[in-house]
């Protein structure tokens, strides 16, 4: 049995409602891919992204900073509560097979970092701009392209 590929969405916990819906879109078609979607479990970025899997049928799963899984957001399938606060990033990075970043802060940028640092693809939508290493797309769809391309060359190496 084939088993699933983890994408990884890192970004804002709090978002303008476009920034969410970009999100949620994203998320939709992680889900129709039949991809588990790896992410921080809280609110913004990662509640629109969780959404919109949850809502095509896909899997979420949550890495918690705290220590209850009543802190995921109501999209979570798994929620997994770590208790390392900002050090549950580096989980969602070596979880994920790539990740996308959409907006966010120093948190998003730390776990851009970490990806970079091992080498794992970032796919940078409205984040960033002035980090070498990330692949920047304009849109959700192009993002979809790109994963579905570099998933093709990671199967490659396995």
């Amino acid at each position: 049995m084939e088993k699933p590929h983890y994408i990884g969405v890192i970004g804002a916990g709090t978002c303008p409602e476009a920034t969410y819906e970009l999100a949620r879109n994203l998320g939709s078609e992680i889900g129709k891919r039949g991809w588990t979607l790896i992410c921080g479990g809280l609110g913004g970025v990662m509640e629109g992204a969780a959404r919109g899997c949850l809502e095509a049928g896909g899997l979420t799963v949550g890495l918690l900073p705290g220590l209850t899984r009543q802190s995921a957001n109501p999209f979570i399938h798994v929620p997994i509560p770590t208790g390392l606060g900002e050090g549950r990033n580096l989980l969602v990075v070596r979880a994920s097979d790539l990740l996308v970043s959409i907006a966010g802060g120093y948190g998003t940028l730390s776990e851009i970092a970490m990806a970079l640092k091992i080498k794992k693809s970032v796919i940078g939508l409205e984040t960033w701009k002035e980090i070498t290493g990330i692949r920047h797309v304009t849109d959700y769809q192009e993002a979809i392209k790109l994963i579905t391309q570099l998933l093709g060359e990671l199967s490659l190496d396995v």
